[in-house]
């Protein structure tokens, strides 16, 4: 047990001493972002399934891969927040609260969202490349998935979930994220996987961006040294503070 509390604090202690201190001070309100988010996507939800409101969704939301490209550029940012109609919303509305609640405190909101647009865009862009490929090609789609509507929120969660994992040191986590988005495709090969492996394939280049930029400057990847006092790992967590 001792082995497994030690495991944990190394994998996850600097990720829960940032999250930690600012949930106790504000509550939600540290959360704007991803609570208006949630609500965001409850509400296209609740839109797509009335009679009046599914055109409407899919128009200002839905991306395919037949669509011209422009088209498809206008309604990659809505199309975030546009759940799967074939799978339950209570799962995508659980995974935007923890994953970009999380990133939100981490990283704020503004990188979030970032990070979130990079991940669904490279999901996006992949899709015409990979129908363009073929199905035969090692990385191609066969011509039926053009007709078919992108990931939605999914590939914004994986790709947040293993930039933040990446940058707070849960190098686990990060691994086990991409492995699970790798057995999805083995197991079942579809567009969705393969614009999730996409969509890592992106944030990877962020994270080597990122370290890059951080070995310039001196300061040590792994983390965000240059958080604000108020949120450091330190603050109230019981973890020895960050040196800036």
């Amino acid at each position: 047990m001792d082995t497994l509390a030690r495991w944990a604090r190394a994998e996850w202690g600097l990720l829960y001493g940032t999250v930690r201190a600012p949930l106790r001070e504000r509550g939600p309100a540290a959360l704007p972002m991803t609570v208006g988010v949630v609500c965001l996507t409850a509400f296209l939800q609740y839109v797509q399934n009335q009679p009046w409101g599914y055109r409407v969704v899919q128009d200002l939301g839905a991306v395919r891969a037949e669509d011209p490209l422009w088209q498809a550029l206008l309604r990659t940012p809505l199309s975030l927040f546009v759940p799967a109609l074939d799978l339950p919303v209570w799962g995508a509305l659980a995974q935007i609260l923890l994953v970009f609640g999380i990133a939100e405190l981490c990283l704020g909101w503004w990188r979030t969202l970032v990070i979130a647009y990079v991940a669904t865009l490279a999901g996006t862009l992949y899709a015409r490349v990979g129908i363009t490929l073929g199905a035969h090609a090692p990385f191609g789609l066969p011509w039926t998935d053009a007709q078919v509507v992108d990931t939605g929120p999914s590939a914004a969660v994986v790709g947040l979930a293993v930039f933040v994992s990446w940058r707070y040191g849960a190098y686990g986590t990060a691994g086990a994220v991409t492995l699970a988005m790798v057995v999805e495709v083995l197991v079942k090969e579809n567009l969705a996987g393969k614009e999730h492996l996409a969509a890592l394939m992106a944030v990877g280049l962020l994270c080597l961006l990122a370290a890059v930029r951080h070995r310039r400057g001196g300061v040590p990847c792994g983390a965000f040294r240059h958080l604000r006092p108020g949120r450091r790992a330190g603050r109230g967590s019981g973890l020895p503070p960050i040196q800036s």
